[in-house]
């Protein structure tokens, strides 16, 4: 039986410095940061049990898993904040984890750890919403414990709690690192081509397709400095980092694929993308070719009816925003449509999750048929790229968002990720330029 207690912390505790400040070698890890939204972080540390599956019903399997867990635990429910507000979401017990892109997961040495749906529940989770700042300390009992030997794992756990800023990266490193895709750019634009040709035969009307680029660094990439410059400069993004033994996703995605809150979903529908500009003037511009864009228009209305249409089965009702608009990430802008739900039935989180990946956002349409074709065009693991990533409580309320913008770091090995949505119009030699767009936000922080 898992036995959790909350309790306040101090405003300036920053959660996610004390997880990587205080997390033990080759354990467990989890950091989750949207800064823009009043500061909203979760970060866990440890891990006193897993929920883990693979297979086409591996959320499912989780969710129902993590239902068992929750109703059995003896955990005390946070209280509420200064004037009454309700503590930040996430406190209290929560697991947190991932979801791989494929049924069976990474099947290559990269992703080593990494299954095919595994969420963990930490022994150690700090929440935070402006200043408020929630820990949860959980432990396993077992039969034969007494109240004490818990509260004693719980105290050594505690102990050794420290905060100490996020490290810098090196401004100087003493080698350069070294760029290289795993395949080239021909291999990318070819694949592009192919899916074109097929979508114009009839067989799909979108598919995703990503590409690999792998930074090799003279020392070991620093997962808490990439994570500490990320969340600077991605501050209206999902800052992530998920740490499973030697290895860590880093990840600043712009894309949330569902929030729970009660009996409300929300998502958004993201696709169609250009560049940013300095000037205001020109990259205003850019946002209004964007909203023009015949093409970028027909896949962000593929990804927004593939979500409402899912979600339909699960609601009293559906709502969307008549037009997309655009949302602006620091080297990027996306059209985007916000979408909410009134859910007929108590349906959590990560249920939903399942429902909903892949979106065309990530796979295509129709999905299954897109899902199929992925892995020979690409040619490469995707892994917990494309996948989905976050947290769920007992009530079974969460938020995941997509591992987009992301890279695997592995010693000195940092593999980053980017995909593109092609249709019909797509042109390969653009949809090349536009993952070393998106390759733009990893790369310059890996790369030095």
């Amino acid at each position: 039986m898992v036995t959790a207690i909350t309790a306040l912390a101090a405003p300036a505790t920053d959660p996610s410095a004390v997880a990587f400040a205080s997390r033990r070698p080759g354990e467990r890890f989890f950091c989750w940061e949207q800064p823009e939204r009043d500061g909203t972080a979760l970060a866990a540390l440890g891990r006193v049990h897993s929920l883990e599956a693979e297979g086409p019903e591996r959320f499912a399997t989780v969710a129902e898993a993590w239902r068992r867990l929750a109703a059995a635990a003896v955990a005390d429910g946070p209280d509420p904040g200064a004037g009454g507000l309700p503590a930040p979401r996430a406190s209290g017990l929560v697991a947190v984890g991932g979801f791989a892109f494929a049924p069976d997961g990474g099947s290559t040495p990269d992703w080593e750890g990494f299954p095919a749906a595994s969420l963990t529940v930490p022994e150690v989770a700090l929440a935070r919403r402006g200043d408020d700042v929630r820990v949860t300390f959980a432990a396993l009992a077992a039969p034969d414990d007494t109240p004490d030997d818990v509260a004693a794992r719980v105290e050594r756990r505690a102990r050794e709690l420290r905060a100490a800023p996020l490290p810098l990266l090196d401004p100087a490193p003493a080698a350069p690192a070294r760029v290289a895709g795993t395949m080239p750019p021909e291999h990318y634009v070819d694949a592009v081509a192919r899916a074109v040709e097929r979508i114009a035969a009839g067989e799909l009307e979108k598919v995703v397709l990503a590409r690999t680029v792998d930074v090799h660094a003279a020392v070991a990439h620093d997962p808490a400095a990439v994570f500490g410059v990320l969340r600077e400069a991605f501050p209206g993004c999902y800052v992530v980092c998920a740490g499973m033994g030697e290895a860590a996703l880093v990840m600043a995605s712009p894309e949330l694929l569902v929030r729970r809150e009660g009996q409300r979903a929300s998502t958004v529908a993201l696709a169609g993308s250009t560049r940013r500009s300095a000037d205001p003037a020109v990259d205003d511009h850019l946002g209004e070719q964007l909203l023009r864009s015949a093409k970028d228009r027909s896949e962000q209305a593929i990804v927004a009816r593939a979500i409402r249409r899912t979600l339909a089965r699960r609601a009293v009702w559906v709502a969307a925003a008549d037009e997309p608009v655009i949302v602006r990430m620091a080297n990027i802008q996306h059209l985007a449509t916000p979408i909410r739900a009134q859910l007929a039935d108590p349906v959590g989180a990560v249920d939903l999750a399942g429902d909903l990946h892949p979106t065309p956002a990530t796979g295509g349409e129709p999905r299954e048929r897109a899902v199929a074709a992925i892995p020979a065009l690409e040619g490469l693991d995707r892994g917990w790229y494309a996948g989905t990533l976050g947290w769920t409580d007992a009530a079974e309320d969460g938020e995941l968002c997509v591992a987009l913008r992301c890279a695997l770091l592995r010693g000195r090995l940092a593999r980053c990720y980017a995909g593109v949505g092609v249709v019909r119009d797509s042109d390969p030699a653009a949809e090349l330029a536009e993952t070393e767009i998106k390759l733009q936000a990893l790369l310059p922080v890996l790369s030095g």
